[in-house]
């Protein structure tokens, strides 16, 4: 198997996305909540946000073939350049479309 990122790493990347996005929903909703009413759940702000061991390793492979996969089209745009370095408006040029194939 080729190298891919560490789950450790995607996981860590992904629990700075939920904070951050939990800070988000906090500060949206500001003094809402003040109004005493209590849901029959556990409100989203106590609970924990985990990922499966499957779905980071699914996510790592992901990454890497988007990745590998952005490298290989930048570099193909470059060598029609006549260039040998991938340059950032090469990527920049192949993005849209790989995103819309993604």
């Amino acid at each position: 198997m080729e190298n891919t990122f560490d789950p450790d790493l995607m996981h860590a990347i992904f629990k700075l996305v939920w904070k951050r996005r939990s800070l988000e929903r906090e500060k949206k909703e500001g003094t809402d909540n003040l109004e005493g009413e209590l849901g029959a759940g556990p409100s989203k702000k106590s609970r924990p946000t985990t990922a499966n061991a499957n779905a980071l390793k699914l996510s790592c492979e992901l990454v890497r073939v988007f990745i590998t996969e952005a490298v290989q089209r930048a570099a193909t745009i470059a060598e029609a350049e006549g260039v040998n370095k991938i340059e950032p408006t090469h990527l920049e040029r192949i993005l849209p479309q790989l995103l819309l194939d993604f």
